[in-house]
């Protein structure tokens, strides 16, 4: 049986707290990977583009207005849990408040890039931050 692969897309959301950088991570209701951190995100709908589908996603899941520029693309091929999707990930700020949906965040935190990479994260949430710290670090 032949499976499709998934197109999804992701919010490296920031904000800066004391002159540290934070990110915005929540925690999911669903599967996969129930009750593990991960950024906001999700799939694109059919004839949505992805810059749409962030926004949307974003609006969705934590109620803010979130103003995205592509960052960079990840291939999360996870066989055990039946899992391929390409996911397109954004970076940026976003404004107004905080409003999680239960029905798939159970919290919202911020963390530095250094303490999201110490969590355990959904996906391949781990890569994505990694290579977003890496690029911040050069600057």
């Amino acid at each position: 049986m032949q499976q499709t692969v998934k197109t999804t897309v992701g919010a490296i959301i920031t904000r800066r707290d004391d002159g540290v950088e934070k990110l915005l991570l929540t925690r999911r209701t669903i599967e996969p990977f129930r009750d593990r951190l991960c950024l906001p995100g999700g799939h694109i709908d059919r004839f949505e583009t992805a810059r749409d589908a962030i926004i949307r996603e974003v609006k969705e899941e934590v109620g803010l207005d979130f103003v995205p520029r592509f960052f960079k693309y990840v291939d999360e091929i996870i066989p055990e849990r039946d899992w391929h999707a390409v996911v397109l990930v954004f970076t940026g700020t976003a404004t107004g408040a905080l409003q999680p949906q239960a029905a798939e965040v159970s919290e919202i935190c911020w963390l530095s890039p250094a303490k999201a990479l110490t969590q355990p994260l959904a996906f391949r949430h781990h890569e994505i931050i990694a290579a977003y710290a890496n690029q911040n670090s050069a600057s």
